[in-house]
């Protein structure tokens, strides 16, 4: 069977003009698009147009800022991650901040089906003052289609840098076992995960506001903590609607930009 692959790349620079594209590649099944936007910060979207990801297909996106540089990233849709018939499908991002830039980086939804086999690594560097927001979503089958996920092979790891040295990791991995467990220890019966991060200077005066924001969010189990110029969210869901939800007031409270224009399709 073929197996999909893809490489897009976008970089953006600072001018006196205001943020400029300053290169784009793109190749195979990964695309990126830059619509057109209405205010100064753009936007950059990154698309699988082979429709999902199976065993062995290798996609690879990076987004560079340079100093003083800003951007809204995230993905044409929600990438759907198949069963797979021999090895793992592998997603590679990478994302550069430099110097005073500030990067958003919001993906749609990842659903994972049964039998999916996934291995994604997402690493952001960040620059002297730069500034990220970073979301992240995993959502086990389609509850609308009666679907459940039993077996899983899921290892996503996920690292911020500041200056080189590593400020946030957040490995996560499913499997069946841990599918298996309805207690705390497990998923405890959780369809939809969630993971948000923050980083920038005084994230930490952005906690209160945040916690009040999910005391007022329905059909979700969610905490949050700040400390040392980072803000760190975790919240999990029967399903993914819930979550959205919540997020999407989160990123208007948080992002430089407000929603990115295919999150409101």
């Amino acid at each position: 069977m073929q197996r999909a692959r893809g490489r897009a790349a976008v970089r953006f620079a600072s001018s006196d003009r205001g943020v400029r594209l300053a290169g784009l590649h793109q190749s195979g099944a990964a695309k990126a698009l830059l619509p057109r936007t209405h205010g100064p910060v753009p936007e950059a979207v990154f698309l699988n147009t082979a429709g999902g990801v199976t065993g062995g297909d290798v996609f690879d996106y990076r987004l560079d800022l340079d100093a003083g540089a800003r951007c809204v990233a995230t993905t044409q849709t929600a990438e759907r991650v198949y069963a797979s018939s021999g090895g793992a499908g592998r997603i590679d991002v990478r994302l550069t901040a430099g110097a005073g830039a500030v990067l958003d980086w919001l993906p749609q939804e990842t659903i994972l089906f049964d039998q999916a086999a996934l291995d994604r690594t997402t690493e952001i560097d960040l620059g002297p003052d730069a500034q990220c927001l970073s979301v992240e979503t995993l959502i086990l089958g389609r509850a609308a289609m009666g679907e459940t996920v039993r077996r899983l092979a899921l290892r996503d790891r996920r690292t911020i840098r500041r200056n080189g040295r590593p400020i946030v990791a957040e490995p996560v991995a499913l499997d069946d076992r841990i599918l298996a467990r309805g207690d705390a220890a497990g998923l405890a019966g959780a369809r939809a995960l969630a993971t948000l991060v923050f980083v920038a200077p005084g994230a930490e005066d952005a906690l209160g506001p945040v916690r009040e924001d999910l005391a007022q969010a329905t059909g979700i189990a969610a905490a949050a903590s700040s400390w040392d110029g980072r803000l760190i969210l975790r919240a999990m869901a029967p399903g993914g609607a819930p979550l959205r939800r919540a997020l999407v007031r989160l990123i208007a409270r948080l992002g430089q930009a407000g929603l990115p224009r295919v999150w409101q399709a």
